[in-house]
């Protein structure tokens, strides 16, 4: 891949195309400027659990919002990997940043993936990197928990006109997003699983608060309740049925992201336990303190985690443009279980962290607390929770055969 790569827009004027240049390589020291103000506030985020503004702030100003965006339509045109190594940076700083990031990121590869074509979708593209927009996600309502793939509220239609009334559980950020993209039934008479997928606007909609979000961790995220009206157009409803963007895009960024951010949260629990082990090592002349065989399983089990996530990203950027094979039930299966085994491997990789650092880990003050990341890496199982996805992929794994070598 080159370093620059050059791209055109559009001016207004005369549609003549201005040729500029994306500098690829700038890309990890963006992040690592958002990483920064991100550490310095995520103690404050998480105690107030309030949004990580002045790091949300940072990204827009570093042009990280926008940055998977295509070329042609202002953007950087960042990659899937790029994205998750993004995640994985803002994770060692901030855990509530980083998963914001990775669930607005999912959002933009959904509208990239899936909107190019259509003129509102390539306009709100713009948009996104123009204004550096910060996209949210209303997939879970009612009852329903984290089944995605079934909706309650339908799209209402008059004429070009829609509607939409949604009990929204959980919005992350919803209330500082400057646009929502939310899946609901296609219709009144349609089906729970026959879904759109539709983007709004701040101008679009109304939130009104029916949950507080009172949590364990992830307290930065701001994921209260809400019931979303929305008024709109039927052009924002995104071309494609919702079954094709879960399967090519919504599900696979969606892992690959959240688990990288998981990683970065367990990566920076491993480097205060290593911190320590080397000042207990010292102040001991050289003797190894008790917890340093757990610090040993935190870096083992980190650099299971790190495989896991980047044999997954090979995967998939080897079939990105291959439907059929997103769409295949060994893909599907995989990359759910890299969401379950990868969350379960980061609260893993914080636990050992945390033994290994003993009392100067379970405190929530000092240079070596490991709290706030455990409290963080908690949600992981949770999120979309572990048990319905490996009872969902038991039933699916029960139409395909056991391989019969190790490499078919």
């Amino acid at each position: 891949m080159n370093v620059q790569e050059a791209r055109f827009r559009d001016t207004a004027a005369d549609q003549t195309r201005e040729p500029f240049f994306v500098d690829r390589s700038s890309f990890p020291q963006r992040t690592a400027a958002v990483a920064s103000v991100a550490a310095a506030e995520a103690e404050q985020v998480d105690r107030d659990a309030r949004f990580p503004q002045t790091a949300i702030d940072t990204a827009r100003q570093q042009r990280l919002l926008g940055i998977q965006i295509p070329l042609q339509f202002g953007g950087d045109g960042a990659s899937v990997p790029e994205i998750t190594e993004m995640c994985y940076t803002l994770g060692r700083a901030c855990a509530s940043t980083a998963m914001i990031f990775a669930m607005h990121q999912t959002k933009v590869a959904c509208l990239v993936r899936h909107g190019t074509g259509s003129n509102w979708h390539e306009a709100l593209m713009r948009r996104v990197a123009t204004e550096q927009m910060l996209l949210a996600s209303s997939t879970t309502e009612g009852q329903n928990g984290g089944n995605i793939r079934f909706s309650s509220a339908a799209v209402e239609h008059a004429g070009s006109d829609i509607s939409l009334v949604r009990n929204a559980t959980v919005i992350s950020y919803g209330a500082q997003a400057d646009g929502i993209v939310s899946i609901a039934r296609r219709a009144n008479d349609a089906a729970g699983s026959d879904q759109v997928l539709l983007a709004m606007t701040r101008d679009d909609y109304t939130l009104e608060k029916s949950l507080e979000w009172e949590t364990l961790g992830m307290r930065g995220t701001c994921s209260a309740g809400f019931e979303l009206k929305f008024n709109g157009s039927s052009a924002q409803i995104f071309p494609e049925s919702y079954d094709k963007i879960h399967a090519q895009t919504m599900t696979p960024v969606a892992h690959l992201s959240w688990s990288s951010a998981w990683a970065g949260i367990a990566a920076a629990s491993v480097e205060r336990a290593q911190a320590f082990i080397r000042k207990a090592a010292r102040g001991a002349g050289g003797q190894m303190p008790p917890g340093a065989a757990h610090f040993t399983a935190a870096k083992r089990s980190l650099a299971k985690l790190r495989a896991m996530i980047a044999a997954n990203l090979d995967t998939y950027t080897a079939h990105e443009h291959d439907e059929r094979a997103l769409s295949s039930l060994d893909f599907q299966s995989q990359i759910n279980l890299l969401k379950v085994e990868a969350s379960e491997l980061a609260v893993e990789t914080v636990m050992h962290s945390m033994r290994a650092c003993g009392l100067s880990g379970y405190r929530n003050d000092g240079d070596f607390s490991v709290g706030r990341h455990l409290r963080d890496v908690l949600s992981a199982p949770i999120m979309i929770n572990n048990d319905r996805i490996l009872a969902n992929i038991a039933t699916a794994s029960l139409m395909s055969s056991v391989p019969a070598s190790l490499r078919d």
